[in-house]
């Protein structure tokens, strides 16, 4: 493996696969791209100004890299805009990336076909292979029941 993508929001479930997708990449001497989506903004047409991403977008990218710093892991940043499951995608794809690293916050079934899963979305639209990271908390719940 020489590209690892790996996908963060900031949330738990997204640090966890940060955590995972760093020590793969350390392991494989893979080059970790971590990329954060943020909402996409509709400008009117012919407008003379540029989107600036507010500074809350990169919020999630400067913890990201804290963190591999923290590591050890030297790592590259991008922040995308737009429909997360489909900007990973496509991202991924334009960097030829050989792994992509994404957290499941482990919604039960109605509450993922309520609201969708971008970690569902990366899986069924990537020809890439995906490593979908499900956290301990998830599990631990699971077992509970």
């Amino acid at each position: 493996m020489k590209k690892i993508l790996i996908a963060s929001d900031g949330s738990d479930s997204a640090h966890e696969a940060l955590e995972f997708g760093l020590d793969l990449a350390a392991e494989q001497d893979a080059r970790a791209i971590i990329v954060h989506v943020a909402p996409a903004v509709d400008v009117m047409p012919g407008a003379n100004f540029a989107y600036v991403a507010p500074e809350h977008d990169r919020e999630p990218l400067r913890e990201a890299a804290k963190i591999a710093a923290e590591q050890g892991v030297d790592v590259e940043t991008e922040l995308l805009k737009g429909k997360p499951a489909d900007e990973i995608v496509t991202y991924a794809d334009t960097i030829d990336a050989d792994l992509i690293v994404v957290g499941s916050r482990g919604h039960g079934a109605i509450a993922s076909a309520l609201i969708g899963s971008v970690s569902r979305g990366v899986l069924h639209e990537s020809r890439r292979p995906v490593l979908i990271v499900r956290g301990a908390h998830v599990a631990a719940e699971l077992a509970a029941v």
